[in-house]
């Protein structure tokens, strides 16, 4: 079963890397997404560690991780890898070393396949995608091929639209008019 827009989130327990907490006990730790509420969480979820598209979306939403933090918006990200596969990944690739949120590891697949991106007979995740509200509700969704890398500035223009709480006409971005 799959989530909807308009449902709560699922309430899974994980394992997640903090990459922050330089080399620290800390950087292994249990989470789930009602520990975020009362701020905007973008999950999203990645096939695995240690492939090609993955880190350029990793990276790329790192880079613009300010942009989230001014909208109050936790950025999440997830696969089917465990926490120690994250921090290998993590040391070995350059451009991950600087990671600045939580690596979530769903090693029981119990978070993938609550939110319907679980691929059963491969045990990965497609690219899935969740702004989730300050309440815990899930406010918008994408699902994404496998070999397709996600727009995060498309993902903060959703995100700006959802917090207006008004009608937003395609295309819409920040400053713009609402319909009213």
């Amino acid at each position: 079963m799959s989530v909807q827009v308009g449902q709560e989130a699922p309430a899974v327990e994980v394992e997640a890397y903090d990459r922050t907490k330089d080399g620290t006990d800390a950087q292994f730790r249990r989470v789930k997404l009602a520990d975020f509420r009362g701020k905007w969480v973008c999950l999203f979820f990645y096939p695995l560690d240690f492939t090609f598209v993955c880190p350029t979306e990793i990276v790329a939403f790192n880079k613009d991780l300010g942009e989230f933090d001014d909208r109050e918006c936790v950025v999440l990200t997830a696969s089917t890898d465990s926490v120690y596969s994250h921090k290998g990944w993590c040391d070995a690739h350059a451009d991950l070393k600087s990671m600045k949120y939580l690596m979530l590891a769903d090693t029981a697949h119990a978070l993938s396949k609550a939110f319907g991106v679980l691929i059963e007979d491969k045990g990965i995740a497609y690219r899935g995608i969740y702004l989730i509200d300050p309440q815990g509700t899930i406010r918008w969704l994408a699902v994404y091929d496998l070999s397709v890398g996600r727009n995060v500035q498309e993902v903060l223009r959703v995100l700006d639209a959802l917090q207006t709480d008004k009608l937003c006409p395609c295309n819409w971005h920040q400053g713009e008019k609402t319909i009213n």
